[in-house]
């Protein structure tokens, strides 16, 4: 198979381009490098399978040259991360809704399958129990720019859903919730990254709200073993699955839990959300999937603990800051395009 995945410089998407190439298929990615890095695709560009273009799915030409030449389409560019929505709600929103308008009406042109990445944001503000994939979405006023990205996904799988419904395109939508591993940005609001860097520094770990909301955190090689499970399962087609851990943790615990497994002296500094991103500013206080339709139809469990997951950032965080202290040295890339 010859797939294209889309933001397949991005976090998750680098390990996914990474699994397939892997497994012995070939694979193109496609990523305007607005958040992705060529250095996530480092060892894949060493790889003759691969390839790399560097462009936009906004760009309608290249999607559907790029769609054409390959057999299956996974779609993952998106603008992504709280900061980044609240920041830039306009250009996610366009992002979101046109770049996936396009892939998706390229992938019907030439029949191809896709599968499309969503967001546990999805259900908003709903936190009853664990969520099914058929839980009710619970969203705030359109006027509080924080739906903005969950609306955008959820025109995102609608459309995905009408073309399998009317054109008989096979999709296949997938919700993540939490992912965190090696290569993942603190940059754009990413709790995890965020705490370990603070951490590892000394600094103050600044935790939003009062720190009760709690979150099920799930490793990225977890993560992409469901990606490539729906991948080959033909029963996928049409459906929606949730992917996600489900053990549970508030922040103010994970903090806690990062200081001690780094042996730092920080201290916690609770951050309105106000001040953190904007007046209004509303969160989800909880948020655990049900994926026990996943497990059925594919047997997956996740495999990695949050002991594994904390130490993987934990190292990454400690290599990364060990590295800026080196004088830096010149570094070409052989990265293909």
């Amino acid at each position: 198979m010859t797939y294209l995945v889309t933001g397949g410089a991005g976090f998750i998407g680098s390990h996914l381009v990474d699994a397939l190439l892997a497994r012995g298929d070939s694979v193109v990615a496609l990523d305007n490098l607005a958040t992705g890095s060529p250095a996530n695709l480092s060892e894949a560009a060493k790889n003759a399978s691969f390839r790399f273009v560097h462009g936009s799915v906004l760009d309608e030409l290249i999607v559907d040259e790029l769609v054409h030449r390959c057999d299956a389409v996974i779609h993952m560019a998106a603008a992504v991360g709280v900061r980044l929505v609240v920041e830039e709600p306009l250009r996610s929103l366009i992002t979101n809704i046109r770049g996936s308008q396009i892939v998706i009406e390229a992938a019907h042109r030439y029949r191809r399958k896709v599968l499309m990445t969503s967001t546990s944001d999805i259900y908003g503000k709903n936190s009853l129990g664990p969520l099914q994939e058929t839980a009710d979405r619970i969203l705030g006023p359109p006027s509080i720019v924080r739906w903005a990205y969950s609306t955008a996904k959820a025109v995102d799988e609608i459309l995905a859903n009408c073309y399998h419904r009317e054109h008989d395109l096979a999709t296949v939508v997938v919700r993540l919730f939490n992912t965190v591993g090696p290569r993942q940005s603190a940059a754009y609001g990413m709790v995890v990254p965020r705490l370990v860097r603070q951490a590892v520094r000394g600094e103050p770990l600044t935790v939003y709200g009062d720190g009760r909301q709690t979150r099920c955190f799930t490793h990225v090689s977890d993560i992409v073993d469901a990606l490539l499970r729906l991948l080959d399962e033909p029963a996928a087609i049409g459906q929606t699955y949730n992917v996600g851990a489900s053990r549970e943790i508030s922040i103010r615990e994970l903090a806690e839990m990062i200081i001690a497994r780094t042996g730092s002296a920080s201290a916690i500094r609770f951050v309105p959300y106000d001040q953190a991103y904007e007046s209004g500013f509303e969160d989800m206080q909880r948020k655990v999937p049900d994926t026990s339709k996943l497990r059925v139809l594919t047997g997956w469990l996740p495999r990695r603990s949050l002991d594994d997951i904390l130490t993987d950032a934990i190292g990454h965080a400690r290599r990364e800051l060990a590295a800026r202290a080196r004088p830096s040295s010149p570094h070409a890339s052989a990265m293909r395009t």
